[in-house]
């Protein structure tokens, strides 16, 4: 296999050769880019690689974020090409597609994240010294590659129903609303039975927590030294409450003074540093507002493409449009076992149950409105939210909640060493 992927890289570079050099005077050839890099069947030119750290240096300035030494950053942000660039293969031979209609709205998601219309998002950027076409691009990328992943390591996660009791066990009683935004820090470890290994991985994860105690900033280290796939975010985890921390840090976050490292963790993945950047909240929460939601799900296979996907419930959207019966469309085409047979009822839906897209179109979505088609990582779906109502949910928290608390811890263990598994099984040849 690894001959084969060697063979196909040489003919592509051949290409190549005759596409990035244009005639100058008689024979002379002037260099307009260069691979730096071969991975699998494609390849990543220096043009997209200073394109990258350019982006990367401009939001971390932005952010007062450290720089590491330029070689180091271009170094670790190849790295993160190399890993892209795997994933968003995949997501082509997958037949994965991002349409137009879908970037344009998660462009938009994001403006209004940062509380922004779409036009002064584009200026923004433009103030950050990045193009809008090339944000496009960059999370056009960002999206596959989530999609793949979620599709890949989905498979490898099971929450068990004693899982889901020990944690409600372990929650009751509390009411504390605590959020907490923390930033990380992995210094991996490929092979526990090599003890060399090891010590050097653990020794470094001291001195790195010692630095950061003497003043060092802890995003600043992540952007230069961690392992982890969020490096060059600084190792930002965003907010989570304490429900959704890691069970690796759970019990540490809690009780960690903000700005300060953590004692060196191990888990199977290596030696983890964490820091706890801001706190939030802190109140009780007693009442949430439920939905009562049904929906279609077209589910997407190695058969069915994301392509044939969307075009399927685009169909089913526009029979909803001129009138027919939602719940005989869902017993007819959903491929959601659990509700389709109900007509697509899911019943009352509480915060926090469902995955994030399904959620913030619920949310957003009117009472009797039926929304239009969107994408979740289980594939596509039309909703209708038939009613709402506030309830009281300050003395339990739902069976739904915990096991996505729980499928969220996993998940990111699973993604740590599924990333590295594809790094390990690919064809990559680094060019001088």
């Amino acid at each position: 296999m690894q001959a084969i992927r060697r063979l196909k890289a040489v003919y592509f570079m051949a290409l190549l050769a005759l596409l990035l050099v244009v005639p100058v005077a008689q024979a002379e050839r002037q260099l307009l880019d260069r691979v730096i890099a071969i991975v699998d069947d494609g390849v990543i030119l220096k043009s997209e690689l200073d394109a990258r750290v350019n982006t990367i240096t401009s939001r971390l300035q932005g952010q007062g974020t450290g720089l590491p030494p330029r070689q180091v950053l271009e170094e670790r942000v190849l790295d993160q090409l190399i890993t892209e660039s795997i994933q968003l293969q995949m997501a082509d031979n997958m037949g994965m597609r991002l349409s137009d209609n879908e970037l344009n709205e998660t462009l938009v998601r994001i403006a209004q994240g940062n509380n922004m219309t779409l036009d002064q998002f584009e200026r923004q950027l433009e103030a950050e010294g990045v193009s809008y076409q090339e944000a496009r691009e960059q999370i056009r990328r960002e999206v596959l590659a989530s999609r793949v992943q979620q599709r890949q390591v989905d498979g490898r996660i099971r929450v068990t129903d004693r899982e889901v009791e020990n944690y409600l066990e372990q929650m009751a009683g509390n009411t504390d609303n605590t959020e907490y935004r923390f930033a990380h820090i992995l210094v991996a470890v490929d092979n526990f039975a090599d003890q060399q290994e090891v010590n050097e991985a653990r020794a470094k994860a001291e001195r790195l927590r010692q630095e950061i105690a003497d003043g060092r900033d802890f995003q600043s280290v992540a952007v230069a030294e961690s392992d982890a796939s969020n490096a060059l975010d600084g190792g930002d985890m965003g907010w989570r409450s304490q429900g959704q921390l890691p069970s690796l840090v759970s019990d540490v976050v809690p009780d960690l003074p903000i700005g300060e490292p953590s004692e060196v963790l191990q888990s199977g993945s290596g030696f983890h540093l964490v820091s706890v950047q801001e706190r939030r909240g802190g109140e009780e929460r007693s009442v949430v507002e439920q939905s009562r939601v049904r929906h279609i799900l077209i589910r997407t296979t190695e058969v069915m493409t994301d392509e044939r996907a969307e075009r399927q419930i685009n169909d089913i959207f526009a029979q909803l449009q001129d009138g027919v019966d939602f719940a005989a469309l869902a017993r007819e085409f959903s491929n959601d076992p659990g509700s389709a047979s109900e007509g697509g009822a899911l019943g009352w839906v509480s915060p926090g149950q469902m995955v994030p897209e399904f959620e913030e179109t619920m949310t957003n979505a009117d009472v009797g409105e039926i929304s239009r088609p969107f994408r979740s990582q289980f594939g596509w779906h039309i909703l209708e939210v038939e009613d709402r109502r506030q309830r009281d949910i300050s003395s339990q928290v739902r069976d739904g909640e915990a096991r996505q608390a729980l499928y969220r811890r996993k998940f990111e263990i699973e993604l740590q060493n599924w990333l590295r598994e594809i790094r390990d099984e690919a064809y990559v040849e680094i060019k001088s």
